[in-house]
């Protein structure tokens, strides 16, 4: 019982580091780079989150793998749900790799991470 409460703290802390992260950008980095502009500072901040980003996706998978085999939850709709919703923010995510100028690749991957979040709370209280 207490491992798997472990697994889930540590896959909602990989999404609490990117969906956070993520908020932490949008609310205070780039107000504050917009106000003095540093655009090597900016891509280091940015550099930086995007590495952290990819243990915390990684973790997040493993983790949540884990939960749905151990819950036998793979036909479950809000998981598949939130499964396509995974796959659509990792597109999100490539494509903005490539077009980093393009803010509104920003905004959609903080509202499909945001609904990410809210299905995994789905199933959590089901």
């Amino acid at each position: 019982m207490v491992f798997w409460k472990s697994i889930l703290v540590l896959h909602l802390l990989a999404m609490t580091f990117f969906v956070g992260g993520q908020l932490f950008l949008a609310a205070i980095i780039v107000p504050v780079n917009r106000a003095m502009p540093d655009p090597e500072r900016l891509r280091a901040v940015a550099r930086r989150f995007g590495e952290g980003t990819i243990a915390a996706i990684a973790i997040a998978v493993i983790t949540g793998t884990m939960l749905a085999s151990h819950e036998n939850r793979w036909s479950d709709f809000a998981l598949q749900l939130k499964l396509g919703f995974v796959a659509l923010v990792g597109v999100l995510i490539w494509w903005h790799m490539k077009r980093p100028g393009n803010h509104v690749l920003e905004g959609a991957i903080f509202v499909v991470s945001l609904i990410i979040v809210w299905l995994g709370v789905t199933l959590v209280l089901d």
